[in-house]
C-alpha cells in the first residue's frame, strides 16, 4: 500500500475529530502527524489520541517526532507496533531507522540528510522516502516555491531510491491552497523528476494528486502495446521504436502504477 500509493494527507495528531473524515476523505494513505501539527503542551494527549484510533483497527502512516526529541522514545513504545508505518522527520542516520524495527518512511529534509539519501533509503525497515521541501528550504536559505532551487534535492532522492531498490518517493507539500495552477505545476514538475507521491496537507488536493501521478491513458496505451509486442520474447518493436528489457520495465512500472501490472 504505501509502495504505491500517491496522496498522503496529514491529520493533527491532537484533532481526533478529524481522523474519521481523513479516513473517508479518499487519500491512498493517512498520517496522523504527532510532529510539527501538535504543540509540545499537547504532545503526549496528540500520542495518545493516535494510540486508541491504532488499537481499534484502523490504519494509518504515523509521524513521530524526530530521533533526539524528548518525545520520539515514547512515541515508538506507544504506536511504532500498531501504525501502517513510521514516518521518521529530519532522517539523517540509518543506524536510527533499523533500530525502529517497523517499516519506515524516511522524511528527508535537511542537507546532511540529502547528502546521505543513499545510506538512508538502504536502512532495513524503509519502504519508501518523503521529501521535506518546506524545512530543507528553510535550511538552505532558498524560497521553498522555487522548483530550480530544490532541482537537485529532489532528484538526488530520486536517484537514491531508485539505486537501494526502494518505491519512488513521494514529493513534499504544497502549502498553497486555493491556487490549483500552482498544486498542479508543483505535481508536473516533481513527475517529470521520478516522484509518483506527495504529501498533502488538505482534502482538496487529493483529487489533482490522484490524477497527476496516475498514468493517462495514452501511458497506458503505450505500455501496454510495447508488452504486447515482445509476446514471450526478449525484445520487439512498437511503433517503430526497438522494445528491449529497459523499454519493458518501464512499460510493466507504469501498468504497476494503475493496478494492471
Amino acid at each position: 500500500m504505501i509502495a504505491g500509493a500517491r496522496s498522503f494527507l496529514f491529520v493533527p495528531g491532537h484533532r481526533p475529530d478529524r481522523f474519521p473524515k481523513a479516513a473517508a476523505s479518499g487519500a491512498d494513505v493517512i498520517v496522523l502527524d504527532l510532529e510539527d501539527a501538535v504543540a509540545p503542551d499537547h504532545k503526549a494527549t496528540a500520542r495518545e489520541h493516535v494510540r486508541a484510533w491504532l488499537a481499534d483497527g484502523h490504519e494509518a502512516v504515523v509521524r513521530i517526532n524526530g530521533p533526539g526529541t524528548p518525545w520520539y522514545d515514547d512515541d515508538l513504545a506507544a504506536i511504532s507496533r500498531q501504525a501502517t508505518a513510521i514516518m521518521v522527520p529530519k532522517a539523517e542516520d540509518p543506524t536510527a531507522l533499523e533500530s525502529i524495527g517497523a517499516p519506515v518512511i524516511p522524511l528527508i529534509e535537511t542537507a546532511l540528510g540529502i547528502t546521505r539519501a543513499v545510506d538512508v533509503c538502504a536502512a532495513e525497515g524503509v519502504v519508501r522516502p518523503a521529501f521535506g521541501s518546506i524545512d530543507l528550504a528553510t535550511q538552505l536559505g532558498v524560497d521553498h516555491h522555487s522548483h530550480t532551487a530544490l532541482h537537485h534535492a529532489r532528484s538526488t532522492l530520486v536517484l537514491a531510491a531508485a539505486a537501494t531498490g526502494r518505491a519512488a518517493p513521494i514529493d513534499g507539500v504544497t502549502t498553497t491552497l486555493h491556487n490549483t495552477d500552482i498544486l498542479q505545476a508543483d505535481l508536473a514538475h516533481a513527475i517529470e523528476l521520478g516522484f509518483t507521491g506527495k504529501l498533502c496537507i488538505h482534502p482538496r488536493q487529493i483529487g489533482p494528486v490522484h490524477e497527476a501521478c496516475t498514468p493517462t491513458a495514452a501511458e497506458v496505451e503505450w505500455a501496454e502495446g510495447v508488452l504486447a509486442s515482445v509476446g514471450d520474447g526478449s525484445v520487439g518493436v512498437h511503433n517503430g521504436q526497438m522494445v528491449d528489457r529497459p523499454v519493458i520495465l518501464r512499460a510493466q512500472a507504469i501498468l504497476a502504477r494503475t493496478g494492471a501490472g
